[in-house]
């Protein structure tokens, strides 16, 4: 049966999402016609959306390594990115487990009322299964590996059901949120700047939305040419020749352009299913609303997420050489650096200089926690059978370095079996507050 799950995940975001939106659609009711056509049309937007990705890992990612190598950073331990990091937390049991205990979970806690986010991105489920993995090799107790897998899956759904209506109002996604272990973080994250922001001279009433700067810089100011000019310093850091830094720069530009309208695609194609759902819960359960958890990338094509993760990769190049103390190299994430900050700039309202600062304190923490974390990483990395490569230390900034993954395994270090069930416990409360008192605080007044 496991097997047979893992076979249907293999398929890729671009088959299993689909599929999961057909049924999805079918049993609310949807004629098949229309939840046929919904389905493909999300495929297909997914398709167009990992071609763009594609093309901005694999242009960005070779700037970086370029800068690396001119930089002649000599570091201990290899950033190997956000897909081996997957393989390795899927590459065991416990990983694979993951899978079915989050679907099951999710279905309890929505029919309890402690959710109300159906997540249907199931091959991220390997953000929880990555955590597991950690306090596998912390502890060699594959029951706390497991437990620990579900309280990360609750907390993913508990945090996406307090992003739904942030989403809706930044985005412009209804009923759509993120249960996604690379974003959510950043969103924490970056709740007590946003507030520092607001309190300090001249930062406070500094507006830096794409909007905005459009106004102020004209064509400059445009997202496409700030994307080329972005893609133009990060060309000329890394060394190219001139061919190189106009291609790269174009690549770029292409980017900014090409990202928002492969979610308007993909959004098609989900607003009559998000719309169907709505229906069906309001007829069953009054008075409560469904979100559908799905990937973060929806939400990387936004002028503001972009250009600042554009302008952070080069700032985490300089940060990985200047700081004491740090040993990551970063390299296979720094293309991932959209999904680590988009939810940044939903707290920031889009605006790029909050973004950036904010996301540069954010990097400085994430090189620091990787390399704490990164023996457990090759442990678990070994644990899997996974190919080092010839590396000694191997981590990964997407998911090894959040200060999630330092809860988990700091506090189970310091207290066992009672530094999860503390986690548990902040978890389930922050579920019962959000999903059971809250609204009736809100019904009341």
């Amino acid at each position: 049966m496991l097997d047979l799950l893992q076979k249907f995940v293999d398929l890729g975001s671009i088959v299993v999402l689909p599929i999961l939106i057909f049924i999805f659609g079918m049993v609310l009711g949807a004629k098949p016609a229309k939840a046929f056509q919904s389905a493909l049309t999300v495929g297909v937007g997914f398709v167009g959306l990992n071609l763009v990705i594609d093309l901005l890992s694999t242009s960005l990612g070779t700037a970086a390594q370029a800068m690396v190598e001119r930089f002649g950073l000599s570091l201990t331990t290899i950033d190997v990115g956000w897909p081996a990091a997957a393989a390795i937390s899927y590459g065991t049991i416990l990983g694979t487990l993951t899978i079915p205990i989050g679907v099951i979970l999710n279905i309890i806690l929505i029919i309890l009322g402690l959710t109300k986010t159906l997540n249907i991105d199931v091959w991220n489920f390997w953000h929880a299964a990555f955590v597991a993995s950690l306090i596998y090799a912390l502890t060699g107790n594959f029951g706390m590996g497991l437990f620990a897998a579900v309280i990360y899956l609750m907390m993913m759904l508990l945090f996406a059901d307090i992003l739904g209506p942030i989403i809706k109002k930044f985005y412009g996604f209804p009923n759509i949120t993120f249960p996604h272990g690379t974003a959510i973080p950043g969103f924490i994250f970056a709740l007590p700047f946003n507030w520092l922001f607001d309190r300090l001279p001249g930062i406070k009433n500094w507006k830096a939305d794409p909007e905005t700067i459009q106004k102020k810089f004209g064509v400059f100011g445009d997202s496409t040419v700030m994307g080329f000019l972005i893609g133009l310093v990060i060309g000329i850091l890394a060394g190219y020749d001139v061919a190189g830094v106009g291609q790269l720069a174009v690549k770029t530009g292409a980017v900014m352009v090409l990202m928002p309208r492969m979610v308007a695609l993909l959004m098609e194609g989900l607003t009559p299913i998000s719309e169907a759902a709505n229906a069906f819960v309001q007829k069953r359960f009054p008075g409560r609303e469904l979100y559908i958890g799905m990937d973060a990338a929806l939400s990387v094509g936004h002028p503001a997420v972009l250009s600042s993760s554009l302008l952070l990769v080069p700032i985490t190049i300089l940060l990985a050489v200047i700081l004491p103390g740090n040993t990551t190299l970063p390299f296979g994430d720094l293309a991932t650096i959209p999904f680590l900050v988009c939810l940044m700039a939903a707290v920031f309202n889009g605006n790029i200089v909050r973004t950036v600062i904010a996301g540069t304190i954010y990097m400085t923490t994430i090189l620091y926690v990787t390399s704490w974390v990164a023996p457990l990483v090759t442990i678990a990395a070994k644990a899997a059978n996974f190919d080092l490569n010839g590396n000694s230390s191997i981590t990964a900034l997407a998911e090894g370095g959040l200060w999630t993954t330092l809860a988990y395994v700091g506090l189970t270090k310091l207290f066992s079996w009672g530094g999860l069930l503390i986690i548990a416990v902040i978890v389930l409360a922050g579920m019962i507050y959000v999903n059971k008192v809250l609204p009736k605080k809100v019904k009341n007044n």
